[in-house]
């Protein structure tokens, strides 16, 4: 099949026109679905063997069918109708396995689906495919015992960052049409930054997290990875909310849009005041093809009105994550909890024995053997929340003091590493340990390499105040819109 079908292209298609396609006449559910699978079969694991895929759902089809019925008998049965979503297969699905990208939960399928697999089921949504992560989301380069190592559809050489690199991976390489990534520190942002992507983490409590694979209920959120800010936006629309399973989202209420759709304006940059956190750039030389490419991008938001601050307080991401993040204090209980309710559906109930069933990528096993030592609740984990709840507020303070809509970085110092080497000058820590939103977004490519013939991509992060997504909503698109950074990859071209 072709990827045109009458004026309608697959390659880089939005909600918006794969919903007037529908409306014209042009484009069914099950075209659309087919096409997608087409492009899976042709490029995950053939050509450039991206790697992406844990299982495509094997009612895809059945269930476009399903759509395309209701479409001709009622029109669009709800604001995602039609529209194939990928999930991280860390997000629980009722009528498929919910691996976290490990052996010891291969073939284990979840009594019910996730809250966030509901909300997009009853918006009309249809989940296409379960994708590939860093297995139980413990790091950043997308490997697991379940799929292997996940590549960046720019450059083959590379990782597509992670832990959600699946889902950046195959919404890059135009797989799916908008994706799920979860993020304890950077996992949808680094991801989104990898693979030219907008990855957008909300605040903690904003999107329920029952049903998802735990890392760290304090950390944790899920959020959307998709190719455009407008497409980000209505994703937030439909997962956003109180959930009664999860209490932290009852800090939601109140405190959201009618929709996240009404601060998609194209001078969202105007009289915005963007702190330049300059502490958050690397000086060495490896760091300075992304300093350049964030710079420019800096620049192009005050082109279109913004006015930019430097900040001169340091603030230094890698003694966040060693002295301040709880993540591999939580893992061994929040995970247990998971483990453990999943019952005899599970052969593993508690991080003990996964390690003990050695049914786990060798890469994580330093992390969670560590993990397994540590707890909540210790006089350390006290002392980290405390620094938690100090960092939350200065940057507050600091945003304060110097009059800011948000704060701009590098979200990752240098460029995304080469497969076999860990990720390292990741700022995404930031917004990970305040439980603040922060998007990234398409800050551009790096010159031609011989791996990567368009360039390597760089993202920007852009972070604001708890519940701003509007602002920051407003800022990215004005930003996305004055710059079109967003390009397919070549290595998965049109069929």
């Amino acid at each position: 099949m072709n990827n045109k079908i009458d004026g309608f292209t697959l390659q880089e298609a939005t909600i918006a026109s794969v919903h007037k396609a529908m409306e014209d006449g042009k484009l069914t559910c099950r075209q659309l679905v087919e096409m997608y699978i087409e492009r899976i079969d042709a490029y995950d694991q053939k050509g450039p063997a991206i790697n992406s895929v844990i299982l495509v759902n094997p009612k895809a089809l059945e269930i476009a069918d399903e759509m395309d019925k209701k479409f001709k008998e009622s029109g669009f049965t709800g604001p995602l109708h039609g529209i194939p979503v990928l999930l991280k297969d860390n997000v629980d699905t009722g009528d498929m396995p919910t691996t976290a990208g490990s052996l010891s939960l291969e073939g284990v399928t979840p009594e019910d689906d996730a809250f966030i697999t509901r909300k997009f089921k009853e918006a009309g949504a249809l989940i296409l495919a379960k994708v590939n992560l860093h297995e139980f989301a413990v790091w950043g380069e997308t490997v697991s015992s379940i799929l292997g190592q996940s590549l960046n559809p720019y450059d083959l050489t590379r990782t597509p960052g992670g832990s959600s690199g699946g889902t950046g991976a195959a919404i890059a390489a135009n797989f799916g049409l908008v994706g799920i990534g979860t993020d304890t520190i950077n996992s949808i942002r680094s991801p989104a930054s990898a693979c030219n992507l907008v990855g957008f983490r909300p605040t903690v409590g904003l999107v329920s997290g029952d049903g998802i694979v735990p890392y760290s209920f304090t950390q944790d959120t899920a959020g959307p990875i998709a190719r455009t800010v407008e497409d980000a936006a209505k994703v937030l629309d439909v997962i956003a909310g109180y959930d009664q399973a999860d209490s932290a989202t009852a800090w939601s209420m109140g405190r959201i849009p009618k929709s996240y759709t009404e601060y998609l304006k194209v001078d969202g940059l105007k009289g915005k005041r963007i702190g330049v956190l300059k502490s958050f750039f690397g000086k060495e030389q490896h760091h300075q093809e992304v300093n350049e490419l964030v710079l420019n991008s800096l620049k192009e938001m005050e082109k279109q009105g913004a006015t930019l601050v430097d900040i001169e307080e340091n603030i230094d991401a890698d003694d966040l994550i060693k002295n301040v993040s709880v993540h591999l204090h939580d893992l061994k209980t929040h995970l247990g909890v998971y483990l453990k309710n999943l019952g005899e559906l599970s052969q593993v109930h508690s991080l003990e024995e996964v390690i003990a069933s050695g049914k786990y990528h060798e890469g994580i096993e330093e992390n969670i053997k560590y993990a397994q030592t540590l707890d909540v609740g210790t006089p350390e984990y006290n002392q980290r929340l405390v620094k938690r709840t100090t960092l939350q507020t200065k940057v507050m303070d600091l945003m304060a003091k110097l009059d800011l809509d948000a704060i701009a970085y590098p979200h990752q110092k240098r460029l995304v590493v080469p497969t076999g080497e860990p990720q390292a000058d990741r700022n995404g820590v930031l917004g990970a340990v305040t439980g603040f939103p922060a998007f990234s977004l398409p800050a551009g490519f790096t010159k031609p390499k011989k791996t990567a013939p368009m360039g390597v991509p760089v993202g920007i992060e852009i972070l604001g105040r708890q519940f701003d997504e509007p602002t920051l909503v407003e800022i990215a698109y004005g930003f996305e819109q004055a710059t079109h950074y967003r390009k397919a990859p070549m290595s998965t071209p049109d069929l």
